[in-house]
């Protein structure tokens, strides 16, 4: 995913009314005085901020009614260390562009959750040395913006790595006793059996240590899905898997479960339409579940020609929209109700627009860092940060972003 987000050693209340409860405020130096009810942040979709194109969270606000973001992702330094930052580069600690983009939210009445994880990078629970540090270099990125909501996204190949996983879910567990009322969501992959051998050994490990967050999510994409149905029926086995660990039963088990899906084109060339999003909201809804969320908003509009030719985009969905098509969905799942939108409109032609040159050709022996221009299979390529000897591939979590044919 990107990718790639409760009361300390409780079980939170089963239901709407759960979700739906005020987090406490959190002190903080970014002016935050408030928090929204946790089903909005229950229903943050994904914004990478500093990549992929981000685009104006003030004009989703206007257009959907939106209020929250999860913002991604939260990484190790690329060059070693125990120390928060956006994406392996940016350190949280001298951050003023991410700042920027959540004082806006704030300012038009919303809030932002963070994400940590996700499917590339360092994670900081590798290089931490225990679930203590892990937990302090987190608070660093609570305090920092204030948060009052937090997400744990474990993916491969960090849940692969007990210690690991041992130091995230001992990390969420200090944030969680350290932070009264911030909201906790932890995302893993998701099976058409709810979710794999990692992922049930991630909930294992959440048992052992007698940690609940408000809820586990599941992200049922990338591993041979087709549409809502198989989705539906990955988050019924999933609430099993919960129902069999944790001992609750299945009211119970719905209200800790979320959904974390993938809108338009998946990594896998599976597709999900703004049809498969309202079979699964309306499943998530009648079942109470905890979270409904998606990857993500920088792909919540459609490809152009130069954008993308039937290729999963980091930066449209390879689908069929409007803008923030997907968004709306979100709004409805926290109870509010968009604005009424335009039909959809037909696809646009995939056709290579005329007279777009192609840069110099990739090389595997050079080194590129972040900005620099290639061109591989009659497309241009731009490097997002530094590498030698990765192919070009259009997906959300590489280096390389696809600038188009040419």
């Amino acid at each position: 995913m990107r990718r790639l987000r409760a009361c300390p050693g409780a079980v939170a209340a089963v239901g709407i009314a759960a979700a739906g409860t005020t987090a406490l405020i959190a002190g903080s130096a970014s002016g935050a005085t408030s928090a929204l009810s946790n089903r909005w942040y229950a229903a943050a979709p994904y914004l990478m901020p500093l990549d992929n194109d981000p685009p104006d969270a003030a004009a989703i606000m206007d257009a959907t009614g939106l209020k929250a973001f999860q913002l991604a992702f939260v990484l190790a330094p690329n060059g070693g260390g125990c120390s928060p930052t956006w994406g392996g580069t940016a350190a949280v600690s001298s951050d003023t562009a991410v700042q920027s983009v959540v004082n806006t939210i704030r300012a038009r009445g919303g809030d932002v959750s963070v994400s940590i994880g996700g499917y590339g990078g360092t994670k900081l629970g590798q290089v931490c040395s225990d679930p203590s540090a892990t937990a302090a270099a987190y608070q660093q990125v609570i305090t920092k913006y204030g948060l009052h909501a937090i997400d744990f996204d474990l993916e491969e190949p960090e849940y692969e790595n007990t210690a690991a996983v041992r130091n995230e879910i001992g990390a969420a567990k200090i944030l969680q006793q350290n932070n009264p009322g911030l909201y906790v969501s932890v995302t893993t992959a998701g099976t058409a059996d709810g979710t794999g051998w990692f992922g049930k050994q991630m909930l294992l490990e959440a048992k052992s240590q007698g940690f609940t967050p408000n809820n586990f999510s599941i992200m049922p994409f990338d591993g041979g899905f087709n549409g809502a149905a198989s989705q539906t029926g990955a988050l019924t086995n999933f609430n099993q898997i919960l129902q069999s660990t944790f001992g609750w039963d299945q009211a119970t088990a719905y209200a800790h479960e979320g959904f974390s899906g993938m809108n338009g084109r998946s990594d896998a060339g599976e597709y999900f339409s703004q049809a498969d999003f309202q079979t699964v909201l309306d499943y998530a809804t009648g079942h109470h579940m905890d979270r409904f969320t998606f990857w993500s908003l920088n792909r919540d509009r459609q490809c152009t020609p130069a954008d993308n030719g039937g290729r999963t985009s980091g930066t449209c969905s390879s689908v069929a929209q409007n803008s923030w098509d997907f968004a709306k969905y979100s709004v409805k799942f926290a109870g509010a109700t968009p604005p009424t939108s335009t039909p959809t409109p037909t696809p646009t032609p995939t056709s290579t627009p005329p007279g777009t040159g192609c840069k110099t050709a990739w090389s595997s022996a050079a080194v590129y860092t972040a900005g620099n221009e290639v061109s591989y299979n009659q497309h241009n390529w731009k490097a997002k940060w530094w590498t030698q000897n990765e192919t070009p591939v259009a997906s959300d979590w590489g280096v390389w972003q696809d600038e188009g044919a040419c």
